[in-house]
């Protein structure tokens, strides 16, 4: 703890600095319960995102097992385009969301491929809608977490350490400046005393 000086306007600005502290610090829990919040939200999205995957793997699977013919090709049937993304704020942290994605369909000749390519190529399509939203969702994650961290770091230092230091400052300011006081106020009274009694011989 520094060393702070034991003085009337040190005293004010104590007293100054721990109305702050304590008008910032409920804002400050507030925001990181938010984000907590928000990240339990984060957990259940990539849990959802990910058990639609898998999902859409043994649909996919179960509905179209022509999908083990390897004779029919059909990688390279679709491709990603463009992904757009934008940001959500929570609580003051810039967090990214998905806008939309462009899946672009590599034109296939449908009288050289068997019909069932068609129910192929939307299943191809969502999996890899999905994929990204496991990965938006997973930065979303990784974003909440620092936040959460950040934030709570904070309130702990104005919890734990700024508001006690202020508060045991000001009890020490006033103290010594009580104590100050008092000696003077005795050392008047003596001085008083001694011209007194040298006035009387």
């Amino acid at each position: 703890m520094a060393r702070v000086p034991l003085s009337k306007s040190q005293l004010r600005k104590e007293k100054e600095s721990l109305v702050s502290y304590r008008r910032y610090l409920p804002a400050l829990d507030l925001k990181r319960q938010q984000l907590m919040g928000e990240r339990v939200h984060a957990v259940r999205a990539i849990r959802d995102a990910e058990a639609k995957v898998v999902g859409a793997a043994a649909e996919a699977g179960a509905a179209l097992p022509m999908l083990a013919d390897s004779r029919i090709d059909v990688s390279g049937l679709v491709t990603l385009g463009k992904i757009e993304y934008g940001t959500q704020n929570v609580a003051g942290v810039s967090l990214p969301i998905l806008r939309s994605v462009e899946i672009i369909r590599v034109p296939y000749g449908r009288m050289v491929r068997p019909h069932w390519v068609d129910a192929v190529v939307e299943r191809l399509e969502e999996a890899i809608r999905l994929r990204i939203e496991v990965d938006v969702a997973r930065q979303r994650l990784a974003k909440l977490e620092k936040a959460v961290a950040t934030t709570t770091q904070r309130v702990n230092l104005f919890d734990k350490v700024l508001i006690p230091e202020a508060e045991a400052n000001i009890r020490r300011i006033m103290v010594y400046l009580g104590d100050a006081e008092r000696a003077a106020v005795v050392g008047g009274k003596i001085a008083k005393r001694q011209r007194a009694a040298g006035g009387a011989t």
